[in-house]
């Protein structure tokens, strides 16, 4: 099932299948490692729901929810 990153709970993982952002915010996406193919958990949510913190090759990482909002995640392929 392929579902947003900002739609996942905490808990949940999968793999990056897309990323729909453009220019710049793209570009430092993939700078970061977050591209197709690799295996993302959503780890917890700042309190007031933005940054989401997500583990992605064996590190930590936050992002905002309007970015994570720009990647398609396959939640039936398991982390």
């Amino acid at each position: 099932m392929i579902k947003q990153l900002a739609q996942l709970k905490p808990g949940e993982a999968g793999v990056i299948t897309n990323l729909r952002g453009t220019g710049n915010i793209k570009h430092r996406l993939i700078d970061m490692g977050l591209v197709p193919g690799t295996a993302v958990r959503v780890m917890k949510f700042a309190p007031l729901g933005d940054p989401v913190e997500i583990k992605v090759k064996n590190f930590d990482l936050a992002l905002r929810v309007s970015e994570a909002a720009t990647i398609d995640v396959d939640t039936s392929q398991e982390a």
